[in-house]
C-alpha cells in the first residue's frame, strides 16, 4: 500500500510539474510581443571612401549593431563599404521585407552631408563638386530613401551616426558662390511622420566624434549598451545614450533625436529577464547562475569574432580585443594581431629600403629579365606614361630616360636600372591599361607585300574561316529543311 501511495505521488508530481512548466511557457508567449513581430533592419557602415576623409570606425559599427539587432528578432539586411550601386541593391532588398512588417529600423554608419535642409547618405564611391552632384545620383536622398522602403511598417526607426567632418561641404560651397545653396557638414532636423523615430549622433549642424580606431563611435558604442536593454522602453534607452556620449566625449557631442511614436516601444521586452532566469535555474551544478553570459552577449562576441576572423585586418583584431580582452577568442586574436604587425614591420622595412637602395646594372642582370620580360616592362612604363615607343623588348638610352622618370616620381634613388624591390613594385602598380599581348605587327605601309602576294595570300588566310562558318550555316538549314519535309510526310 505504501508503495502504491510513493507511485501515485510521483505521479501527480510529474503531471503539476509539467503543468507549471506549460504556464511559465505560455506566459513567457504571452509577455514576449516581439516573438510574433516581423522586425526587419537595414545596417550599412560606410568607411572607405575614394573621394574623402576615410573612416576607420563605420564597417565596425554597422557589424556590431547588426549582431545586436539579430538577437532581438530583427531579418538583417547588411553591407559594409558599398558603393551606390551596392546601396540601392540592399536598399531594394529593404524594401520587399519590410512590406507587412511591424517594426522597420534604418541604421547607418558613414558620411553624410545636408544641403538646403535636406540629408543625403554618402556612398563610398561618391565623388561631390556641386550642388548637381549631390542632387543628380551621387548621393542618396535620405528623405526619398525612408518613404520608400520604410512606409509600410508600424514602427519606423532611424538612426544616424553619419555627422562626421566632410571636406565636401567646403568644395560644394566654393562651387556654389553665385547661388543660395546651404551646406552642413553634419545632418539637417528631420521632420517625423508618425510612429517614427529618427536618432542622429548629434544635434542638427554639429559635427560628431568617429572615436579612437579599431573602437566603436561614441555614439554607437552608447547604443549597443542601451539600446536593447530588457525592458526598457527605447525613449528611456535614447536618454541613457545621451548621457553617456556627452560623459564620454567631455560634452562636446550631445546625440538628439525627433519622435513621432504613438505608443511604447521596447527594443528587448521586459520578458527578457524571464528568459535569463530559467537559463540561470538550469546553470550546471557548482556553477553561479550569475556568472553564466548571456545568450544575446555570447552571440555578438561570437558575431564580432566571426568578422575579425573573415576580414583578417589588424584593426578588426584590435577592435575585438578591445571588446572582449578575456573573450573566447581572445588568444587567438593576439596570435594573429602580432603575426600581422610582424608582416607589417617587414613590409615596412621593404618600403624604407626601396628609397635607399640603388639599382645597378648588377642589380638588375640578377633579374635575369628576357626579351618578354622587359618588353612587359616597356608596356608598364608606357601605361603609366613613361615610355614613348614600341615595347620591343630592347632597354634603349629612351627606356632607360623612362625608368629614370618613373624612379624620380615615385622617390627612388634615380640610375635607370632596376633592383628587385623596384621591379616588384612596378609590377603591382595598378595601371590604367596595360596590354599583355604580343607587340603590334609592323605597320603595312612600312613592310608592305606586293599586290601579286596580298592577292594569293587572301583567300588561303580567309577560306578557312568562311568556309567552316558557311558550312555550318548551310549545314543546319538543309538539316532542318530535311526534316520538316519528312515530318509533313
Amino acid at each position: 500500500m505504501r508503495f502504491f501511495r510513493m507511485r501515485v505521488f510521483r505521479c501527480v508530481s510529474s503531471c503539476s510539474y509539467a503543468v507549471i512548466c506549460s504556464c511559465v511557457a505560455l506566459i513567457a508567449l504571452l509577455t514576449h510581443p516581439a516573438s510574433a513581430e516581423r522586425r526587419v533592419a537595414f545596417v550599412v557602415g560606410n568607411g572607405a571612401y575614394r573621394h574623402t576623409t576615410t573612416l576607420p570606425n563605420p564597417p565596425l559599427d554597422a557589424k556590431a549593431m547588426a549582431a545586436l539587432l539579430r538577437n532581438v528578432g530583427f531579418d538583417v539586411v547588411e553591407g559594409v563599404d558599398l558603393d551606390r550601386g551596392g546601396m540601392t541593391a540592399r536598399l531594394s532588398e529593404f524594401a520587399v521585407k519590410t512590406q507587412g512588417a511591424d517594426v522597420a529600423l534604418l541604421f547607418y554608419a558613414g558620411h553624410g552631408i545636408a544641403m538646403n535642409g535636406k540629408n543625403y547618405l554618402l556612398p563610398v564611391d561618391a565623388d561631390l563638386n556641386s550642388e548637381f552632384d549631390v542632387k543628380f545620383g551621387a548621393a542618396l536622398d535620405l528623405d526619398a530613401t525612408l518613404d520608400q522602403t520604410m512606409a509600410d511598417a508600424k514602427v519606423k526607426l532611424v538612426f544616424l551616426d553619419a555627422c562626421r567632418d566632410n571636406p565636401f561641404a567646403d568644395k560644394i560651397r566654393s562651387a556654389s558662390r553665385t547661388r543660395s545653396v546651404t551646406v552642413l557638414s553634419g545632418l539637417a532636423e528631420m521632420k517625423s511622420s508618425e510612429g517614427t523615430l529618427v536618432a542622429f549622433a548629434t544635434g542638427p549642424g554639429q559635427k560628431a566624434i568617429d572615436g579612437k580606431q579599431g573602437e566603436n563611435s561614441p555614439f554607437t558604442h552608447a547604443l549597443l549598451q542601451n539600446l536593447a536593454e530588457p525592458g526598457v522602453e527605447i525613449r528611456l534607452a535614447l536618454t541613457k545614450v545621451r548621457a553617456q556620449v556627452s560623459e564620454e566625449t567631455h560634452k562636446q557631442q550631445l546625440p538628439w533625436e525627433n519622435t513621432n511614436l504613438t505608443g511604447f516601444f521596447y527594443l528587448n521586452p521586459a520578458a527578457a529577464p524571464a528568459a535569463t532566469a530559467s537559463a540561470a535555474a538550469t546553470a550546471p551544478v557548482g556553477q553561479r547562475p550569475g556568472a553564466m553570459p548571456s545568450a544575446a552577449s555570447s552571440e555578438i562576441e561570437l558575431e564580432f569574432w566571426r568578422s575579425a576572423q573573415s576580414s583578417g585586418k589588424p584593426e578588426e583584431y584590435s577592435a575585438y580585443l578591445t571588446r572582449y580582452p578575456n573573450g573566447n577568442f581572445a588568444t587567438i586574436a593576439r596570435a594573429r594581431l602580432a603575426a600581422l604587425e610582424t608582416d607589417a614591420a617587414t613590409r615596412a622595412a621593404q618600403a624604407q629600403s626601396i628609397h635607399t637602395a640603388l639599382a645597378t646594372r648588377e642589380t638588375e642582370e640578377q633579374l635575369a629579365l628576357d626579351p618578354h620580360k622587359r618588353s612587359d616592362i616597356q608596356r608598364r612604363l608606357s601605361a603609366l606614361g613613361y615610355l614613348q615607343g614600341n615595347a620591343d623588348g630592347n632597354f634603349n638610352d629612351n627606356t632607360r630616360h623612362a625608368i629614370e622618370r618613373w624612379q624620380t616620381a615615385r622617390h627612388y634613388p634615380r640610375s635607370g636600372y632596376f633592383n628587385k624591390l623596384q621591379h616588384d613594385a612596378l609590377l603591382a602598380e595598378r595601371l590604367p591599361a596595360v596590354r599583355t599581348a604580343a607587340p603590334a605587327a609592323p605597320r603595312p605601309q612600312q613592310q608592305a607585300p606586293a599586290p601579286q602576294q596580298q592577292q594569293q595570300q587572301a583567300p588561303a588566310a580567309q577560306q578557312p574561316a568562311v568556309d567552316a562558318a558557311g558550312a555550318a550555316f548551310m549545314g543546319g538549314v538543309v538539316g532542318g529543311a530535311i526534316g520538316n519535309a519528312i515530318r509533313h510526310r
